[in-house]
């Protein structure tokens, strides 16, 4: 759990830096902001210091629409690159250094209000054209939702899919198809004689692979309407070849393995809940939270018996009544009749009981 948080938190408090970046020539952006205007200009969003519970999966939404081409230069990501504070951090870097900026006239921006602080740099081709800026507020990001819900899903259920073929050779077949780097990689483990040498490599794969994807995903829908037929031809024979490998080496027996599986799951669970929260705080909640989930049911055990323990102790006890059945009252009443003659005639037999004075009292003294 530990490394998961270096991989999420900054090695420090929030930086001053934030601050003076956005307050370098550049305009503050604000919620329901519409800017007309011309020429390059910085723009930046500074993260909200007040956090409302109610916008855990809010995200803001800057539209930027000209008539003419421009492009966007982000000076928060060139920022961090030179101060990195996160694994995460130094993933983004490299997928924005390789990263070229295109081209548009109609772009959308899609900011978290409460993680870090965004600034950009707007450059139109012709500095005399008017473009507009739109921010905008979703109170609910659906896509934020799902994977959160994915993510807590994908914990709990992570011992059973852990163990399941189904889940094994889905999995492994998806695996080969999006990360086929990755894929072959683990399948020439055993040829790899070094630890180091294999884990460098896996670290390289992966890098490559969500790079690639990260390409992929921008460019789908041009590459599916130009060579769809092709990356059908591909995900059909890669995944047959995948699917058909998998199924040679069988599902996984050692439990060695599968604890490991189950593992990966979690903290890729772990990081979808990050990922699909839009307040970091609430999102380190849920996770240690979730983290501590087993042994929850004691700790509401033991504070169960200490509020039972405390109640008792300050609360008035009242007797308990209970009624009496007709057999009990007869037979109370009897036994009881039988003590009270008995101890009537001890008493008058005593030689300072005064008898005359007794039966002067009565009512009829013969019986």
């Amino acid at each position: 759990m530990w490394w998961l948080l270096l991989w999420l938190l900054p090695a420090g408090t929030v930086r001053g830096e934030d601050a003076a970046l956005s307050a370098s020539g550049c305009k503050d952006l604000k919620e329901m902001d519409f800017i007309k205007t011309l020429g390059s200009k910085c723009y930046c969003y500074n993260q909200n210091s007040q956090i409302y519970w109610t916008y855990m999966w809010s995200t803001l939404q800057v539209n930027i629409t000209s008539p003419v081409l421009l492009s966007i230069a982000y000076i928060t990501e060139q920022h961090n690159c030179q101060y990195p504070e996160t694994i995460l951090s130094v993933i983004k870097c490299i997928i924005y250094n390789f990263r070229t900026p295109k081209e548009t006239n109609k772009l959308t921006i899609t900011i978290s209000p409460y993680k870090e602080t965004v600034c950009f740099t707007l450059k139109p081709i012709k500095k005399t054209i008017v473009y507009t800026i739109s921010v905008n507020r979703n109170i609910v990001d659906f896509k934020l939702f799902l994977v959160f819900v994915a993510g807590v899903v994908l914990y709990f259920y992570a011992k059973t899919l852990s163990q399941s073929a189904v889940f094994y050779y889905s999995s492994g077949t998806v695996l080969g198809v999006v990360m086929t780097s990755v894929f072959v990689l683990l399948l020439a483990k055993r040829y790899i004689p070094k630890y180091s040498t294999f884990w460098a490599l896996m670290v390289g794969c992966w890098f490559a692979s969500v790079y690639g994807i990260y390409q992929l995903m921008e460019e789908l829908k041009w590459l599916w309407y130009r060579n769809g037929m092709y990356i059908l031809g591909y995900v059909l024979v890669v995944g047959f070849l995948s699917f058909a490998i998998c199924y040679k080496h069988g599902p996984l027996k050692n439990a060695r393995s599968k604890m490991l599986l189950l593992w990966t799951l979690r903290l890729l669970s772990l990081l979808l809940i990050y990922v699909g929260m839009a307040v970091p705080q609430l999102a380190y909640t849920v996770m240690l939270l979730l983290v501590c989930s087993p042994g929850l049911p004691y700790i509401w055990k033991t504070l169960s018996y200490f509020r039972r323990t405390v109640k008792q102790w300050f609360e008035r006890k009242w007797p308990t009544v209970k009624c009496l059945t007709e057999d009990e009252y007869r037979e109370q009443a009897e036994v009881e009749t039988a003590r009270g003659l008995e101890d009537l005639r001890q008493a008058c037999r005593q030689p300072n009981f005064p008898t005359w004075l007794a039966v002067s009292r009565l009512q009829d003294p013969k019986k």
